[in-house]
């Protein structure tokens, strides 16, 4: 069975001046369809920079990225978008949302982006498993810390994407929400997508079905698998 998302042998070099930083070198992995996986690693280990190639936002200096059997590197920007707003949902520290657009309006957004063939009934229905549905009217200005989060989640699942990256998506929430949060990732998990989230938290790694870890821009070996 093909992967949802797939990485294969990425490499991603910052040049300043004389100086050559390899942000990622040769980094492969493939997600299937109703896993959640985590990606852990220490600031600087490649996390951000992967995220942005798997995302279609950067592209790498070599390797390919695949999303739904679709190659989505080494292809035009506005091609890249369109297949972006298709079949990623992205959920990042940094809000998802047009600021001046209420939470209905912001998924509404999304969908149109997509070009979206799910229906009306479905943007109801994530604004209601997102918990947020109450506020579906209120501008990102008017919300919480955890009601952002929720709204973001939304605009994220808007077109019902099979595959989901998220950054950090429990960093600044309080308990509860982290797992209101994560349980509707996992549930995204059970209904066929693919997760991807990068962390730095241990329960959140943990929870996931899998943990990939990054150092110095490799995948470096977990440290039960060092020590066995």
């Amino acid at each position: 069975m093909s992967a949802l998302l797939q990485a294969d042998s990425l490499y991603r070099f910052y040049h300043a001046g004389d100086d050559e930083t390899l942000a990622l070198q040769g980094v492969s992995l493939a997600i299937q369809a109703g896993e959640v996986v985590a990606v852990t690693g220490p600031s600087g280990s490649g996390k951000s920079t992967l995220l942005a190639c798997l995302a279609g936002l950067d592209e790498p200096d070599g390797g390919m990225v695949t999303v739904g059997g679709e190659r989505l590197s080494r292809r035009p920007e506005e091609e890249r978008a369109a297949l972006r707003a298709r079949k990623l949902g992205m959920l990042y520290q940094s809000s998802n949302l047009v600021g001046h657009l209420s939470v209905d309006a912001n998924v509404a957004l999304a969908q149109r982006l997509g070009d979206s063939a799910t229906p009306d009934s479905w943007r109801t229905e994530v604004l209601q498993r997102c918990g947020i549905k109450a506020r579906a009217g209120a501008r990102p200005s008017q919300l919480s810390g955890g009601e952002l989060a929720r709204a973001g989640l939304a605009v994220a699942l808007a077109n019902d994407p099979p595959v989901l990256l998220a950054d950090e998506p429990t960093g600044e929430l309080d308990e509860v929400t982290a797992e209101s949060v994560l349980s509707l990732l996992r549930e995204r998990a059970r209904a066929g997508a693919a997760v991807l989230i990068v962390t730095h938290n241990p329960e959140v790694a943990a929870a996931a079905d899998r943990e990939i870890r990054l150092r110095d821009g490799r995948i470096a070996p977990l440290l039960t698998e060092a020590s066995s």
